[in-house]
């Protein structure tokens, strides 16, 4: 096969957004060949995009069915991304799934479940993982320049959200159309690249409030706070509702600091590891020597885009996934720990109780009597969430 044709599930906001980059050539040896969204209007816009040549359905069944593409892109609403993977894998398609992977991760072990007995190239659009900065810090931590990790800090509250974005849609920000808020919807790459970077914690402890700052009913303000095997700490802060936000990653080893900010990473690094100066040192008061570094990030931030590529390049070179598919269950681990936690006003620890997450999540479903207000609101759709 020299091309890849690609279908694509669901032409909203980020489904569009990656028919218009494929057509648009910025994925080599891609092709958009079909499209599935139950919206007309959707698949009416698709028609003057993309003209005949694109094929559209609005039923799921006769999309897979009709054999119009080798690999399936789902960019659907959350909670149809496990099933829609499955469906897509069984019927021998390669796939690439927004994120996040599910809402709980019960669905979502399913789906990896079938992922490991298939052949097929199963992906996660986890975008930021191309990014420069984070991939060095991940090299500083695996290659043990920082040292054993001692804690972990990160402030991202740049996510500013008005009520309009809310009102622009009925799924969103309700516990039966979107299964949480700023945790399942903006936070999802921060959290696999905390825990791709850091590693998975054992416990988990969050506070958060629910329509502090919006009329929803989900989490629009979290404080949670973690710990690691070793005893390392973690902190993490985020909202919907500050602004000016802030977008700050502090990550402390025995061997010096690391901070990430306006896409900078600075190192401080200690030319002896902190707990050796412990040791050995008998001044009293004194600390290692310690030197700032502005570390280099070279390397093109390729996004959404670097994401469908390596995709692509997989399917047809064997090469080695960014962002595997099935690893999209560890970010949302956390992010389910964190919500059990806030529920049950308790430490959850890890491995995650999932059937008791999923009857948590269940009980806010069907006791839900929020009463949503949906306007006619036009959304940048761009590349954001």
């Amino acid at each position: 096969m020299e091309n890849v044709r690609i279908g694509i599930i669901g032409i909203g906001g980020m489904g569009s957004s990656h028919a218009n980059h494929i057509v648009a050539g910025k994925v080599p040896h891609a092709e958009l060949t079909a499209v599935c969204d139950t919206n007309s209007d959707r698949l009416e816009w698709a028609r003057q995009s993309f003209g005949d040549n694109v094929k559209r359905f609005d039923d799921v069944d006769a999309f897979f069915q009709s054999k119009a593409f080798d690999a399936v892109l789902i960019a659907t609403p959350h909670y149809d991304h496990p099933a829609l993977a499955i469906q897509a894998l069984e019927h021998g398609y390669h796939t690439l799934i927004e994120k996040p992977a599910g809402v709980y991760t019960k669905a979502v072990r399913e789906m990896n479940e079938v992922a490991s007995q298939s052949d097929k190239v199963f992906a996660i659009m986890y975008n930021q993982r191309t990014n420069p900065v984070y991939q060095k810090l991940k090299d500083l931590i695996d290659s043990g320049e920082l040292g054993e990790l001692k804690r972990s800090i990160w402030i991202i509250t740049n996510w500013y959200r008005p009520q309009s974005y809310y009102d622009a849609g009925g799924w969103r920000a309700t516990w039966s159309g979107e299964g949480g808020g700023v945790l399942l919807n903006q936070d999802p790459h921060q959290l696999d690249l905390w825990q791709w970077m850091c590693g998975m914690p054992k416990k988990v402890r969050a506070f958060m409030s629910f329509g502090k700052y919006h009329d929803i009913e989900v989490e629009d303000d979290v404080t949670a706070y973690v710990e690691y095997a070793n005893g390392a700490t973690g902190l993490f802060v985020t909202t919907t509702g500050e602004a000016p936000g802030t977008n700050r990653l502090e990550v402390s080893g025995d061997r010096g600091k690391v901070v990430i900010e306006d896409d900078k990473l600075t190192f401080w690094r200690l030319r002896v590891s902190e707990r050796e100066f412990n040791r050995e040192y008998k001044g009293g008061f004194g600390s290692p020597e310690c030197w700032k570094c502005e570390i280099p990030t070279p390397g093109d931030n390729s996004q959404h885009i670097g994401i469908m590529k390596n995709w692509v390049d997989a399917i047809l070179h064997g090469k080695e996934l960014i962002a595997p598919g099935i690893e999209g269950i560890k970010g949302l681990t956390i992010s389910n720990a964190m919500h059990l936690s806030a529920w049950t006003d308790s430490w959850v620890e890890l491995p995650l109780d999932e059937d008791m997450f999923y009857e948590k999540l269940k009980e806010r479903i069907d006791n839900s009597t929020y009463k949503k207000n949906v306007s006619e609101v036009t959304l940048d759709v761009s590349g954001t969430h």
